[in-house]
């Protein structure tokens, strides 16, 4: 491969302008594409194979023309001090509002509240339902524009109005922060790379990359039915390993400079070494982000992929439109060790020789591996300690800033109707095989208004062949309380009892019941995804590494990493630790994709630094260094890098923390701390600490299966025997020529 991929960059770098152009075309494409494409919606959530979906299903089956997977909203009324919703005023101001919003072409239904018993008993708030004929994502804005517009109108009347539900959710913005951490990003390349056009590169072409990504998932978001969050999740991965891949390419280069290496040459070199451990490191990521549909949810494989497509991208940009603007920069990237006249007067350094931070690092680690080993894994297990208290839920309108309309009517929901009352459950009695249907469905009411935890149930709405019921019930607790998972497990456990009694069939959905039974989905998934995606990677490593225990040893260090990581998730969202700082405003459950999506994504940002890291440290033994002078030579090299390409992808995720869908939010925060702990406290220290232990067992490998692996030469050896060959001629052509 590394011989391949030293090709491959001096074919890039010669060939500079058709490169260039390539990518050019390829970024002009994907955005027409975009800009004539629908924009992106809410994606349609659906999880095959829950109780839930199934009377979901069940509904768009028995109750044509419901509208059952119609866009919603409710408008919330609240009365002035000392009124009542009931005074003639108000309710003349309500009503006119109803009618108002009855005339809309996508509106299928709007409830009545004085009808509907849609008043607070103590009579000061009020909601009417708004059920539309489409999706939240293919709303009309017309739509939405007239859904506000009665609530103004509603509000110049003196009451105080607000709306929930998902039909006004918007597309969610990330903020300025996430320039922020573009900021960050850019200098601390400037600082690594000692020039500002060596900085800008990885930048450049880590943009382009992403572009393409987002441009493309733009332009398929309608057609594959994407949601808005996927673009940005493919843009906050892309943006980070593209920038990290670019990195790792620019330093070899300038290495390679250094060692005094023709551009060409040393272009080609960069590719076939770090170019090398890029594709095994992009192969990691994608095989953690492409797994994810092992879950069998969706969304999340839509995630997954799109992301897994963006990285794919930064891959191959790193293998070739690097090195070509590497061509095209010229002399103006200096060799490693030299700093622009800018920032450091052109000058080479004055104390070359003097060991640099890596390298004192990695010496005191491999002379107290032992300590530092332990203060590492005690430190981690100390931050996994939240972790045990895990709860799991998605967000709803509940965890809004309170700044939105949406959350602001969760709030008057809650006070006037009891905090069960925004997450109803709708029960789905399915009695086509009884022979009394009708008895079925009073028999299911009675059975649950005796269960505990329950304010509401209302009487049985049978569709018009008369053989399937819905029975709205409204429980005592908020919807992402233990109590009210506790009434969805109980209301199915008599609908067993009465399945077994009548042969009619009970189903629970709704979203509360979605959201317990993604939970579960998502926590039976979670083990055959570890063992599949950390199987197949450690298959990839050993080929890498030629190693058993250094795979190992990296799988259990990503595990500590991403348990150290989640409990700094639970103690920030769910605890509220640092809540006002990371502007968490409502704590709660851990949404139900963070522990799995964190497993993929981290993973394989994980083996990221572990191959860059120990590919250089392999390279060193492979050339006769002993095991714990390889280790230090490994860090002279690459500890530098590796350290600016973690901040640099921390300070990338930490920007999305100010994003305000609040599973971006939580996703940008788990990431950055994860790479944190990764990165500067397994790969740098747990690494070498148990590198140092092992020696030169690290390195061993059944002879059997040595014979069996292929001979990947990530460390480019046949680049080696490529140099002894060209200097042999060399000395022929010398000899000829006396």
């Amino acid at each position: 491969m590394a011989t391949f991929l030293y090709r491959l960059g001096r074919f890039s770098f010669r060939k500079r302008h058709v490169v260039a152009l390539f990518w050019v075309a390829l970024l002009a494409l994907a955005g027409a594409g975009a800009a004539g494409a629908p924009a992106a919606g809410n994606s349609s959530f659906s999880i095959p194979g829950t109780e839930a979906q199934k009377a979901f299903d069940l509904l768009d089956e028995r109750f044509p023309g419901a509208s059952a997977d119609g866009a919603t909203a409710r408008v919330v009324f609240k009365a002035p001090d000392g009124q009542k919703m009931t005074d003639p005023d108000n309710k003349a101001a309500v009503q006119d509002t109803v009618d108002e919003l009855s005339g809309g072409t996508e509106v299928a239904q709007v409830t009545d509240p004085y009808q509907g018993g849609g008043v607070s008993q103590d009579g000061t708030t009020a909601y009417a339902s708004v059920t539309y004929k489409v999706p939240g994502m293919e709303l009309e804005e017309t739509s939405r524009e007239a859904l506000q517009a009665a609530a103004e109108d509603a509000r110049d009347s003196g009451l105080t109005v607000e709306i929930g539900g998902d039909a006004l959710q918007a597309v969610p913005e990330t903020g300025s922060a996430e320039i922020i951490g573009i900021g960050v990003a850019a200098v601390v390349l400037v600082i690594t790379l000692g020039s500002l056009l060596a900085a800008g590169l990885p930048l450049l072409t880590a943009i382009v990359g992403v572009g393409i990504g987002v441009a493309t998932i733009t332009a398929l978001a309608s057609t594959l039915d994407l949601g808005s969050t996927t673009s940005i999740l493919a843009s906050m991965i892309g943006l980070a390993v593209g920038i990290d891949y670019a990195l790792f390419v620019v330093s070899r280069y300038r290495a390679e400079l250094a060692e005094g290496r023709e551009r060409e040459e040393a272009a080609g070199r960069a590719v076939g070494t770090a170019g090398s451990a890029v594709v095994f490191a992009g192969l990691t990521v994608v095989i953690a982000l492409v797994g994810l549909s092992v879950v069998n949810i969706p969304m999340l494989t839509k995630m997954g992929v799109a992301a897994a497509g963006t990285v794919a991208v930064a891959v191959l940009i790193a293998l070739t439109l690097i090195p070509a603007v590497l061509g095209y920069a010229g002399r103006r990237v200096r060799p490693a060790g030299e700093k622009s006249k800018l920032l450091g007067g052109g000058r080479a350094k004055d104390k070359a020789d003097r060991p640099n931070m890596g390298t004192r690092w990695a010496s005191f680690v491999v002379r107290r591996p032992l300590a530092v080993l332990l203060l590492g894994i005690v430190g981690l297990g100390a931050a996994a300690v939240p972790a045990g208290s895990l709860e799991l839920g998605l967000p709803d309108d509940g965890s809004q800033p309170t700044s939105t309309t949406q959350r602001r009517a969760y709030d008057l929901l809650s006070d006037g109707f009891g905090p069960g009352f925004n997450g109803p459950l709708v029960v789905v009695v399915d009695a086509q095989g009884s022979d009394d249907p009708q008895a079925v469905f009073q028999q299911a009411g009675d059975e649950i208004k005796a269960l505990d935890n329950v304010v509401n149930v209302a009487p049985a709405a049978p569709n018009k062949a008369g053989d399937t019921a819905t029975i709205a019930v409204i429980p005592d607790a908020k919807p992402s309380s233990v109590a009210t998972e506790d009434l969805v497990h109980d209301i199915r456990a008599v609908g067993a009892d009465i399945k077994d009694g009548t042969g009619a069939e009970v189903l629970v959905t709704g979203a509360t019941a979605m959201n317990i039974d993604v939970s579960q989905k998502l926590n039976d998934a979670l083990v055959p995804y570890l063992v599949l995606v950390v199987g197949l990677a450690f298959l990839l490593l050993i080929v890498v590494f030629r190693s058993i225990l250094v795979p190992l040893k990296a799988a259990l260090g990503f595990l500590l990493s991403v348990l150290a990581a989640l409990g700094a998730v639970v103690a920030v969202y769910q605890w509220g630790w640092l809540s006002g700082l990371m502007g968490v405003e409502e704590t709660g459950p851990i949404m139900s994709m963070m522990p799995i999506f964190m497993v993929g994504v981290v993973f394989g940002l994980a083996m990221d630094y572990e191959v860059f890291l120990v590919t250089r440290i392999r390279e060193a033994h492979v050339h006769g260094e002993k095991p714990s002078q390889a280790v230090v030579t490994g860090f002279r090299y690459s500890a530098r890098v590796v350290t600016a390409a973690a901040v640099i992808m921390i300070a990338v995720f930490s920007g999305f923390i100010g994003s305000s869908d609040s599973m971006v939010k939580m996703i940008g925060f788990g990431l950055a701390i994860a790479v944190l702990f990764d990165a500067f406290v397994v790969r740098m220290a747990i690494v070498p600490a148990v590198l140092a232990l092992l020696g030169a067992k690290a390195w061993w490998l059944p002879k059997w299966l040595d014979r069996a692996l292929p001979n990947v030469d990530v460390e480019g050896e046949s680049l080696a025997a490529h140099d002894s060959a060209a200097g042999k001629d060399d000395e022929d052509k010398e000899l000829v020529r006396a």
